[in-house]
């Protein structure tokens, strides 16, 4: 993508610009009275969200991250679609889908009246997508930032058959340290633990980290709250259309094992995704559309 026309097509004085990210992706850098962001065009994929009133990013992003066609950057806010998790007709197709890695197309970046900066990319099915997922489908995502960053996935089917997916928005919050850190609202909430073969179980308190978590919670409440007090501060995650929730952290052993994480990363951050997963499928109709839409902000 050639950044000098991207800045003509959608650049704003002052506000946005698009610059050459790592690996040579084009990256949408925002800066404008509320916050400062970074917003990839590999994989649509907020990298960095930081209010003005805060001294340390929102995201975490692992300083051994790839960014590399065809693999997925960790940190941020990774798409997972058309599925979450393993491929789910054990067909040898990557987990979490495909539109992580790959180019998205800008469609629109403007001020809102509030002065919110919005940002639009898209995707459309190709041959290629369609050797992987056999469906006609159009993608969007909606990335506002403000005072508060809210991300929509907007998914429509633009084919003449119904098709079913999961999704997620894999969001990774930086945090001070993973001992001090609590997920809140989700007490007596039923999980399923990954670590654990995928029992259902129920959660007992609040959510706290001493090895690695892998779970999948159902049936969820709108708004979930990381207290990290390590950093002193509170993120609210409020979600819609979406009854599922998935809370990671490796743990030490899974991430020393990651080329693309450090051997202390999963000190630093914890995965609370607003998502579609499980037993959360979501058919979609020819001719309709569905949103999933996650807002974050430190409280």
């Amino acid at each position: 993508m050639n950044l000098k026309q991207l800045n003509t097509d959608y650049g704003i004085a002052n506000k946005v610009k698009f610059v050459e990210g790592k690996g040579g992706f084009p990256v949408v850098e925002i800066q404008n009275e509320y916050a400062k962001a970074s917003i990839s065009l590999y994989g649509g994929q907020v990298l960095s969200f930081q209010p003005v009133n805060q001294t340390q990013d929102m995201m975490f992003l692992s300083s051994k991250a790839y960014y590399t066609q065809g693999k997925a950057t960790k940190g941020g806010v990774p798409v997972c679609w058309p599925w979450f998790g393993p491929d789910p007709e054990d067909k040898g197709r990557a987990s979490h889908g495909f539109v992580r890695n790959r180019l998205w197309n800008m469609r629109d970046i403007e001020s809102s009246q509030d002065a919110s900066t919005v940002v639009v990319m898209g995707l459309v099915d190709t041959p290629e997508t369609r050797k992987i997922w056999d469906f006609a489908f159009d993608m969007s995502i909606a990335i506002t930032v403000g005072s508060s960053l809210t991300i929509e996935l907007i998914t429509k089917n633009t084919g003449d058959k119904p098709f079913e997916i999961t999704q997620a928005l894999h969001t990774y919050f930086k945090i001070g340290d993973i001992s001090q850190v609590k997920v809140l609202n989700l007490e007596d909430t039923s999980y399923l633990d990954k670590v654990d073969g995928g029992k259902n179980k129920t959660q007992t308190g609040e959510v706290t980290f001493n090895s690695e978590c892998d779970r999948i919670y159902l049936d969820v409440p709108s708004q979930l709250i990381i207290d990290d007090m390590a950093l002193g501060r509170k993120i609210k995650i409020t979600a819609a259309n979406s009854n599922t929730a998935i809370v990671w952290n490796p743990g030490s052993e899974i991430s020393a094992n990651m080329a693309d994480l450090g051997d202390l990363d999963y000190q630093k951050f914890v995965c609370v995704e607003t998502a579609n997963a499980a037993n959360e499928i979501i058919e979609i109709k020819p001719a309709n559309d569905y949103n999933l839409t996650a807002n974050y902000c430190f409280q």
